[in-house]
């Protein structure tokens, strides 16, 4: 396993240092990665007007046409494999590595369970080494942060994978390896992003227009409700040398907690991502509610319930607030089923 770097850890290595569903190709599938059953057949061709070009974290990725082969780097992400299934465009992945094992949003984490993997054996830093993503001869392929395009990690470079004719993306707010300024509009900047690659920009704004529309809904309903102080954490995680070193601290969580009506307990313990906490910290601090994200946790409920009772003192604990996401508090095209589902247990009365 990898050592982590304190100071500019990435989200992909903090959260596969620790999770169990770090793992490499599907045992359902075939010699080539793909699902057993489905056909390696060319996708449909896009509608989009071509060529197109986006400027992503200071290089200009041009396309002629829709990516054919694309291929979804780890990340500890299910970002953009949630976006081009939202999108329509599973058919056009030729290996994915993105899964947290659930989904708050009906059929997404049995789709991705069925994408291929290309039969990749993940490196010593969870993700596809270099050689084996030059063999799956992509066209196209995303990372989360710039750490997945990095050679020290044992990663094809952008620049190498330029010379064997991919395109490359990484995610809003990944340019860095900390995307501790990420917002849901970087959701929105994914999907609308993708629609473009995918010839698919009338789509992409619909759905971004619809989780616009849904999260307002949910901010006019909380209106100015007082707002409680919740603790966001990955169940079953730890990521440092506390006993809680999986506690949210900024990016895209806390522009969440905001809509749904809420402030983030852990705010200010961290100028990070995560925050590396003691027990003692953690006591003597008023949680209000709790928001459990699964990353592969096969009992991420269990978890919140053993979190309220090791700490009774806490409102929420008296309470039993608690809410149990995986996909939707993360980077993606579903913030707005995080946000009403946690302003439902912060607010019940305005709903």
């Amino acid at each position: 396993m990898p050592t982590p770097r304190p100071a500019a850890i990435t989200l992909a290595t903090l959260l596969c240092l620790a999770a169990t569903g770090c793992s490499g190709a599907d045992s359902g599938s075939g010699a080539d990665g793909r699902a057993a059953g489905s056909a390696d057949k060319a996708p449909p061709a896009a509608r989009g007007t071509y060529p197109v070009t986006l400027k992503n974290c200071g290089r200009d990725q041009t396309f002629d046409k829709a990516p054919g082969r694309v291929v979804v780097m780890n990340g500890a992400s299910v970002a953009e494999v949630s976006t081009l299934l939202a999108l329509g465009q599973g058919d056009r992945i030729v290996s994915n590595q993105q899964t947290y094992g659930m989904s708050e949003v009906p059929g997404r984490a049995e789709q991705i369970k069925d994408l291929p993997t290309g039969g990749v054996e993940p490196n010593e830093a969870f993700d596809i080494p270099r050689e084996a993503m030059i063999g799956l001869r992509p066209d196209f392929v995303l990372s989360t942060t710039s750490y997945g395009f990095d050679a020290k990690n044992g990663f094809a470079t952008r620049q190498q994978l330029e010379e064997v004719g991919a395109n490359t993306y990484i995610s809003p707010a990944g340019c860095g390896q900390d995307n501790l300024n990420m917002t849901i509009d970087d959701s929105y900047t994914l999907l609308r992003d993708m629609g473009k690659v995918f010839g698919v920009e009338e789509k992409a704004e619909k759905l971004v227009s619809a989780e616009r529309q849904n999260i307002a809904d949910v901010a006019n309903k909380v209106g100015d409700a007082k707002r409680p102080n919740v603790m966001v954490i990955f169940s079953n995680m730890t990521m440092g040398g506390n006993d809680f070193s999986s506690v949210a601290a900024h990016g895209i969580y806390n522009d969440i907690l905001a809509e749904a009506g809420g402030n983030n307990a852990f705010a200010s313990a961290s100028k990070t991502s995560f925050a590396d906490l003691s027990k003692e910290k953690v006591a003597a601090t008023d949680v209000d509610a709790l928001v459990v994200v699964s990353y592969n946790d096969p009992d991420p409920t269990a978890y919140a319930k053993k979190l309220l009772k090791e700490f009774p003192q806490w409102p929420a604990a008296k309470k039993n607030k608690f809410v149990v996401l995986s996909d939707s508090m993360y980077l993606g095209p579903s913030n707005d089923v995080a946000v009403e589902k946690i302003a439902r247990m912060l607010h019940p009365d305005a709903f």
